[in-house]
This record gives structure tokens, C-alpha cells and sequence, in this order.
């Protein structure tokens, strides 16, 4: 009976070769060929997405550098509005001083000559007063000196002497 068992498990040994050999090669003809394609199609789809990651990281570090760069441009344009502002306020604000200084003197040279003209006016009307004033008191100095017909004569007198001196 050991030698039945014996053959027998060599028997069932030689049939469970042929059969995994048989499955192998239906494997290997009807599954091996779909299961390594998609294992080989999932492999090439990682590294695409890998290497789109990579070219995604590049233009990221592009845009990034570019970002910077175009801050850059503007901070300076920025700046050089600014000086330019300033410096426009400040020749504004200068302009506008040299204006007014302008304009000050011209009020103050008006002012004086007016102040000038009306000072002749009022030493030329004064002078006009005090000669009327004059007149009018020598006019009474006179009445009254001539009103003495003795006084008159000796008016007339020194009148002439006066004359005949001179």
C-alpha cells in the first residue's frame, strides 16, 4: 500500500505539474499580456504626472521670478513718480513763492508812489493854504496899516527908499 500512495502521489504530483504548467501558459497567453499593458500604462501615466509636476514646479518658479521682477519694476516706477511729484510740488511751491514775492513788491511800489503822489498833493495843497492864509493876513496887516492915512504916507516912503537902495 506504501507503494499505491506512493504512485499514486507521484501520479497526482506529475498532473499538478502538467496542470500549473497549462495554467501558466493560459496565464501567460490570456492574463500576463492585459495585466503587465496596464501595469506598463500605469507606470507611463506616473511619469507623465511626474514630469508634468516637474514642468508644472518650473513654470511655477518662472512665474514666481517674473512676479518678482514685475514688483521690481513697479516699486521703481513707483519711486520715480513720486521724486518726480515731489520735485513738481516743490517747483510749484517755488513759482507760486517768487510769484508772491513779485506781486508783494509791486503792491508795495504802488503803495509808495501812491503814498509819494498824495504827499505832493498835500504839500502842494498846504503850500496853497499857507499862501492864502499869507495873503489874507498881509491883506489885514495892510488894512489895517493904510487905514491911518499918516501911516500910509510913511508906507509910501519906505516903499521908496527901498526901491532907490536896491
Amino acid at each position: 500500500m506504501d507503494k499505491l500512495i506512493e504512485q499514486f502521489s507521484l501520479g497526482l504530483f506529475f498532473w499538478q505539474l502538467i496542470l500549473f504548467i497549462v495554467l501558466v501558459l493560459v496565464l501567460h497567453k490570456f492574463a500576463w499580456k492585459p495585466i503587465l499593458n496596464s501595469v506598463n500604462e500605469r507606470e507611463d501615466g506616473i511619469k507623465d504626472a511626474l514630469d508634468e509636476a516637474e514642468n508644472a514646479r518650473k513654470e511655477m518658479q518662472n512665474l514666481t521670478a517674473d512676479n518678482e521682477r514685475i514688483l521690481k519694476e513697479a516699486r521703481a516706477q513707483r519711486d520715480t513718480l513720486l521724486k518726480e511729484a515731489r520735485e513738481m510740488k516743490e517747483g510749484i511751491i517755488a513759482d507760486a513763492k517768487n510769484e508772491a514775492q513779485q506781486q508783494a513788491t509791486k503792491i508795495v511800489e504802488q503803495a509808495q508812489e501812491t503814498i509819494q503822489a498824495e504827499k505832493q498833493a498835500a504839500i502842494s495843497d498846504l503850500k496853497n493854504q499857507v499862501s492864502e492864509l499869507s495873503v489874507s493876513i498881509a491883506e489885514k496887516v495892510v488894512k489895517g496899516e493904510l487905514a491911518d492915512k499918516n501911516k500910509q504916507i510913511k508906507l509910501v516912503e519906505e516903499l521908496l527908499k527901498e526901491v532907490t537902495i536896491s
